[in-house]
């Protein structure tokens, strides 16, 4: 629920502190302008909304790490990915779309801090915690503050710092496998799940996990 917190805050700030040309700059995300991935952050504080308003009297059928799985790289093609762009677009003015995001996201931050870790939610035919829906959205607040800050000017502020170890913690554990000591864990999230290739070092130093990135979690 912390890093929850955390991360999100971290991640709206970073967004607030953008200039407007930076919208129309490339994103983390293939395709993606920053823009676009905004946009996507409005979506995912309304899933965050839904989920942590949708209870369920059902066992646990996922905890953290099992709400994501391993999935095919994204190639554009599914529709909501295709959407995002034209609707992001339409915002026209990168201040309504900033201010949207304050919004619905400021929404979604004061709804978990008032949740209850233990109630169970449903949410895409799982039923887990609150606190372990919560405790998996760090990964995707983490892996998008990657995203946002991909091509903007050095120094501009990333993830927190635990956040960021958390996550590999979890792509770690989601993927089986474990990250040369050598890799940062910036570097380890980037480069494992294809976000950057490798460098040769770092090829050797993966050695049989080289073979099987990128790890596109979904």
């Amino acid at each position: 629920m912390e890093f929850f917190t955390r991360s999100w805050t971290a991640m709206r700030a970073a967004v607030a502190a953008l200039p407007d040309d930076a919208f129309a700059l490339p994103s983390g995300c293939t395709g993606w302008l920053v823009r676009d991935l905004v946009c996507h952050l409005v979506i995912d504080a309304q899933d965050v909304l839904i989920t942590l308003v949708t209870p369920s009297d059902a066992e646990p059928t996922v905890d953290a790490d099992g709400y994501w799985t391993l999935v095919d790289p994204p190639t554009g093609d599914d529709p909501l990915d295709a959407l995002i762009p034209r609707l992001a677009a339409a915002y026209g003015d990168p201040a309504l779309l900033k201010f949207h995001l304050d919004d619905v996201g400021s929404a979604a931050g004061r709804a978990a801090s008032l949740a209850d870790p233990a109630a169970r939610v449903a949410t895409q035919d799982m039923v887990l915690t609150a606190g372990d829906f919560l405790s998996a959205y760090v990964l995707e607040w983490t892996l998008h503050h990657l995203d946002l800050v991909a091509h903007l000017p050095a120094g501009s502020a990333g993830p927190p710092a635990d956040a960021l170890a958390a996550c590999r913690a979890a792509l770690q554990r989601i993927a089986g496998v474990t990250f040369p000591d050598s890799f940062s864990d910036t570097d380890a999230l980037l480069v494992g799940t294809g976000r950057r290739p490798p460098t040769d070092a770092e090829t050797a130093a993966l050695g049989a996990v080289a073979d099987r990135l990128p790890f596109a979690v979904g």
